[in-house]
């Protein structure tokens, strides 16, 4: 069915004349008697009776009407959902647990009039760059292990979170009543990360970390979640796992878990936001700005961090800065 002429029916039955539908519409009159006639013969039915002083609505045109405005705010709906600056800035965060879901909270808690679509892709760097290139989502956080002259032409990407690390112990743990644990010596302690996908860009960072400071990092073991990881961390003198500083973990007081911060040199997780250089969403801005100027504020405060080689190889190193285990 035309919507353009659905939408001159509509126009002329509120007006109740042709010429003053054409005058709303911007079109010629005849334009007008052109549309309501296709619609006419497309539906088989005569929606209006034509008089010299104006045009009245049939009974089929009176029971056509509230249907043709449905239409029109379906339509509406349609085209708002999709276009950039009237649907929402639909953004991957990979899980929302996880530090972007938390900046991404903070964004919205600075910029509440932008329209957010918070989705969750479950997918490696190279699915989400696909989705930011097919416009499947508008941005997406990921470290992204690949060089610039690797990536699709449209694509951009920027470093905007630094995230560090805490060990997560249960209460009988050697290192639970640490203020806080150096590399060096998590050395001698399990860390267990069942889940970590092999091939995915937190698999070579956790394979990097673990070689540069000879730690024992244990993918083995079925996934049974979150919950079931916590539990059985809770319950053992020996297990521990990484998270990030800002990672979202809720469990029983009875656990009795502890967070304790890895630093000298503190592990630092790179993530960045990647999103197309050709993207009009009114909101993607702001988002940029946003993550820039609270990136430049908190970025790398240790006196001395650990980068994966793969992070800003072009941009010579900081002092205090190692990468891959090298100073």
């Amino acid at each position: 069915m035309d919507l353009d002429a659905v939408r001159t029916f509509v126009v002329a039955a509120d007006a109740g004349q042709f010429q003053d539908a054409a005058a709303a519409l911007s079109i010629t009159q005849q334009a007008v008697s052109k549309r309501i006639a296709a619609l006419e013969k497309d539906l088989e039915v005569r929606l209006f009776n034509r008089t010299p002083r104006g045009a009245h609505l049939t009974i089929d045109g009176q029971t056509f009407l509230p249907h043709a405005r449905e239409l029109l705010r379906v339509a509406a709906r349609a085209d708002a959902s999709v276009r950039p600056g009237r649907r929402a800035l639909r953004v991957d965060v990979h899980s929302r647990r996880i530090a972007p879901a938390v900046v991404l909270q903070d964004f919205h808690r600075a910029y509440p009039r932008i329209d957010l679509d918070v989705v969750t892709l479950d997918a490696d760097v190279h699915a989400a760059i696909a989705a930011v290139e097919a416009g499947t989502v508008d941005a997406s956080f990921h470290a992204v292990p690949v060089r610039a002259r690797h990536l699709p032409a449209a694509i951009r990407v920027a470093r905007v979170i630094d995230e560090h690390h805490e060990l997560l112990v249960g209460p009988r743990h050697a290192l639970a009543n640490a203020h806080a644990v150096t590399p060096a010596q998590l050395a001698a302690h399990r860390i267990w990360m069942p889940g970590v996908a092999p091939g995915t860009e937190w698999a070579d960072y956790y394979d990097e970390l673990a070689a540069a400071f000879d730690l024992t990092i244990d993918l083995v073991g079925p996934v049974f979640g979150n919950e079931a990881l916590l539990a059985e961390i809770a319950d053992s003198a020996h297990l521990a796992t990484l998270a990030g500083e800002r990672t979202r973990y809720l469990w029983p007081d009875s656990y009795d878990l502890r967070r304790v911060p890895v630093r000298d040199p503190a592990p630092i997780y790179p993530i960045s936001l990647i999103w197309r250089d050709d993207n009009r969403h009114p909101g993607l801005p702001a988002l940029r700005e946003h993550l820039d100027s609270r990136h430049t504020r908190t970025r790398l405060p240790d006196p001395e961090v650990w980068l994966p080689t793969w992070e800003d190889t072009t941009v010579p190193p900081r002092p205090g800065v190692r990468r891959g285990g090298i100073t």
